[in-house]
């Protein structure tokens, strides 16, 4: 048994998105792995998924992660 608990890294005043509990945290209340984060603000973490879909969106239509045109002969 451990004798001393690990906090999580993080500092309070910093905004997080938990994956586990899908609800916005100030500060250091989960682990790292299930956290988005930290944003500047509580509004900028209660928008962390959105923010996600958009940015894999843009990522989707970007033509430097696509194949196209990259074709090698060889």
């Amino acid at each position: 048994m451990a004798l001393f608990k690990r906090r999580p890294a993080g500092r309070p005043g910093e905004w997080y998105y938990c994956l586990v509990h899908h609800a916005v945290e100030e500060g250091p209340q989960c682990r790292a792995a299930d956290r988005m984060g930290p944003y500047g603000t509580r509004e900028e973490a209660a928008h962390a998924m959105e923010t996600v879909r958009e940015r894999n969106e843009e990522w989707r239509e970007d033509p430097r992660w696509r194949d196209e045109g990259n074709e090698t002969s060889g």
